[in-house]
């Protein structure tokens, strides 16, 4: 299989500035996702997305390919995944690289993940690609969107008036709901297919890969909790 990584990063940031280069245990922060995926014996090519011609140079310090600088309307607040992804499978088709059979996904905000983490997603996924478009991560959440609410016009209105036949489930016990699970952005696999034929981030068929931590960082607070996180594995 040809496998790719794709580390994307824009260098607008409202939570926290620049926080794709902040200094992270001595690097830049993108650079801890550029270095583990050089290090994977399964990746053939990493590559970077960014706008910024300062990101891009960083990124090739250290080694990833940067073949484009990504387009503005690609690199806004609510740009999309898909369309960062798109953007980049048709830029290399169109200059003759070669196709992969899917692309792994590393945000820089996630410095702390572990090659052996990696590797073992992406083993799972070769294991189950028959079955499956995509891989995420995620992790457990002791809340229920069964029981939660939004505000429309100062009114409190439930998102679910009905949940597998049972009537208000907002007034239910939470013990009659399944476990609900959040992505925490450590980790996602996409068939390059889903891409191109698709037209779709995930698929239809979601490997879910389970964690029990998150440490995607989009603010101060969250900085410190991942560097915490790094020191108690490290010591």
């Amino acid at each position: 299989m040809i496998i790719f990584s794709l580390i994307t990063a824009r260098c607008g940031s409202n939570g926290l500035k620049d926080k794709n280069i902040l200094d992270y245990n001595g690097h830049p922060m993108i650079a801890h996702s550029i270095m583990i995926s050089k290090k994977s014996q399964f990746i053939n090519e990493t590559f970077v997305s960014t706008d910024s011609q300062k990101y891009a140079d960083i990124s090739k310090n250290y080694g990833a390919l940067v073949p484009f600088i990504r387009p503005s309307e690609y690199a806004q607040d609510l740009s999309t995944d898909f369309e960062v992804f798109k953007h980049f499978t048709d830029f290399l088709k169109e200059n003759n690289y070669p196709q992969s059979d899917f692309i792994i996904h590393l945000r820089p905000t996630y410095p702390n993940r572990t090659l052996e983490l990696m590797n073992h997603c992406i083993q799972t996924f070769i294991s189950h690609y028959h079955f499956y478009d995509s891989l995420r991560t995620v992790m457990p959440i002791d809340k229920n969107p069964q029981k939660m609410y939004k505000i429309i016009d100062n009114k409190l209105i439930p998102y679910f008036d009905h949940y597998n036949y049972i009537h208000e489930p907002y007034n239910m016990p939470r013990q009659l709901f399944e476990t609900s699970y959040v992505h925490n952005g450590c980790i996602d696999i996409i068939k390059t297919s889903c891409i191109t034929q698709l037209q779709s981030m995930s698929g239809n068929h979601i490997f879910p890969f389970i964690m029990h931590e998150n440490n995607d960082i989009d603010s101060k607070d969250d900085l410190i909790k991942s560097m915490n996180t790094l020191n108690i594995n490290n010591n």
